[in-house]
């Protein structure tokens, strides 16, 4: 029984862990034996092994996955293909030939492996460049965008200062219009006075004489 370590993971103990269950899922294993070898190999225990891959490792090889995934299905789908081939003939009668068939098909499995990290690898550059064309496409309109709100903030402070120079200008105009009103009723209420004094002020003619005389 392997001992329990307690020691923090280090990055050999994750690629091992990677490479490990990457390749039970290849061979259509379970991730369950996977974290039970990793675990004798580094003397961990299964579960620290499986919470290890599913909290961290997993996320580092979601493209390895994917592919040891495609490499199983293809495995299983020329395994089905072999027995229906062996099935339909006896097995007594392969020769040399047939023997070196089977080698062929072999070889045949390894090379649609390669070709399917192939296509995938290819797939993954052609979406990655398309992400790239995306992003820089939102970075422009970003950029429209931030240059558009600046020249929009240009503006509003422009009307917010004519709008505070017409205020002042209206205040100032106003405080005219009400000192020359106070005024004009000034000099209106002056002119009533005079008015008023000049009638109560008594009045004179000459005579023929010379002489001055009141004039009721």
């Amino acid at each position: 029984m392997s001992a329990i370590r307690q020691d923090a993971w280090s990055d050999e103990d994750d690629l091992i862990l990677a490479e490990v269950t990457l390749r039970h899922i290849r061979e259509g294993s379970t991730q369950l034996s996977a974290f039970e070898e990793v675990g004798e190999r580094i003397g961990r225990t299964a579960a620290a092994c499986g919470f290890r891959w599913n909290s961290f490792v997993r996320k580092k090889y979601e493209a390895a996955i994917q592919i040891a995934k495609a490499q199983r299905q293809k495995r299983t789908q020329l395994k089905k293909h072999a027995a229906v081939s062996i099935s339909s003939s006896s097995i007594a009668m392969l020769d040399n030939a047939e023997l070196g068939n089977i080698k062929s098909e072999t070889f045949t499995e390894e090379t649609l492996s390669i070709d399917a990290v192939i296509r995938f690898l290819r797939q993954w550059r052609s979406t990655y460049q398309d992400m790239n064309r995306h992003i820089k496409n939102l970075e422009k309109e970003l950029q429209e965008k931030e240059e558009e709100l600046d020249k929009l903030v240009r503006e509003n402070d422009k009307l917010n200062k004519q709008v505070s120079e017409v205020s002042t200008d209206y205040r100032v105009v106003n405080d005219d219009y009400k000192a020359l009103i106070q005024i004009m009723d000034r000099a209106r209420k002056m002119a009533f006075l005079v008015e008023e004094e000049e009638d109560g002020k008594p009045r004179f003619k000459m005579d023929a004489n010379g002489n001055l005389e009141r004039v009721d």
